[in-house]
């Protein structure tokens, strides 16, 4: 028995709940997973799962070797990482998660440079705008914006994006361009109902700070939806940067109050918990930052 790739099975059936979950992850057949998992068992001498109809849960025993076995797997990669060296390029697959608009926009069509550097390094980038957990999930880095909900988590910040107040240049002609953050009291927002987002905007020019309350009709969970409501001349937004880069570089949307400074969103890098960092999850992270340092 190939004690690692044993480890790595248990590991991914710890971490999945289920046989059918793991051998979808590593792509393997069920038996396959369910055999290396008892043939462990065996070795060790002892019951690692519990198997009920809600799936998989680790025994005492399971839960301590699943520690154990995480940290050498780790180890591992890491050992191997530094044995290859940059030159020989990473191999395997690195899983990515990230907001839906922002890595459709920024990230994913700039990966070929890295495909093409590490031809044996495969990426799935799983697009969500909600805060995936990111054991189960199978995650190895997950990109995310604004004020992290769990101070425990193992987080780098990569970037910082600026907000503005957007719309089309068709909705201010309608509508009247705002020259204090006190005239957006008479504009319909889209309001984006996702952290950082809201009806009330704050917003500081040197000394004067003002917040103003933006009356919004059509609110919207996801950034997708945001912007198409932007450019059908819905109401204006207030939105990162990154948010409508290519509409704004078109001139399709434009910005009011640029004398006026809003609250910057951050960007960062959130790594699953009790778990070493990968190599290549930091060379990843390294490659985003810089395409966003451009």
């Amino acid at each position: 028995m190939d004690r690692l790739a044993a480890m790595e099975t248990f590991i991914c059936a710890v971490e999945t709940g289920s046989f059918s979950a793991a051998a979808k992850r590593l792509g393997v057949g069920q038996p396959a997973v369910s055999k290396s998992i008892a043939a462990l068992e065996e070795a060790l001498g002892t019951r690692l799962l519990l198997r009920t109809t809600r799936g998989l849960t680790p025994t005492e025993a399971g839960q301590t070797y699943y520690e154990a076995a995480r940290r050498t797997v780790d180890q591992a990669n890491e050992a191997d990482a530094a044995v290859q060296g940059a030159g020989a390029g990473f191999s395997g697959r690195l899983r990515v998660s990230a907001a839906v608009t922002f890595a459709s926009l920024h990230v994913v069509p700039y990966l070929g440079p890295l495909l093409k550097q590490h031809p044996q390094l495969n990426i799935e980038v799983v697009l969500d705008d909600r805060s995936v957990d990111l054991v189960e999930e199978g995650i190895d880095v997950s990109l995310r914006m604004g004020a992290l909900e769990d101070s425990s988590m193992t987080a780098r910040k990569i970037a910082e994006g600026r907000r503005r107040i957007i719309a089309t240049p068709a909705y201010f002609q309608s509508h009247g361009v705002p020259k204090h953050p006190r005239d957006l009291v008479s504009h319909q927002g889209v309001i984006y109902n996702r952290s950082g987002g809201g009806d009330t905007w704050a917003m500081r020019k040197g000394d004067e700070v003002f917040s103003a309350s933006v009356a919004g009709r059509l609110r919207v969970s996801a950034a997708e939806g945001v912007r198409a409501a932007v450019k059908a001349n819905l109401g204006l937004v207030m939105a990162s940067e990154w948010m409508f880069a290519p509409e704004l570089a078109s001139g399709e949307v434009v910005t009011v109050l640029d004398d006026w400074t809003l609250p910057s969103i951050d960007l960062w890098a959130v790594f699953p918990a009790g778990r070493m960092t990968s190599v290549k999850a930091r060379a990843f992270v390294d490659y985003v930052a810089a395409l966003l340092a451009h």
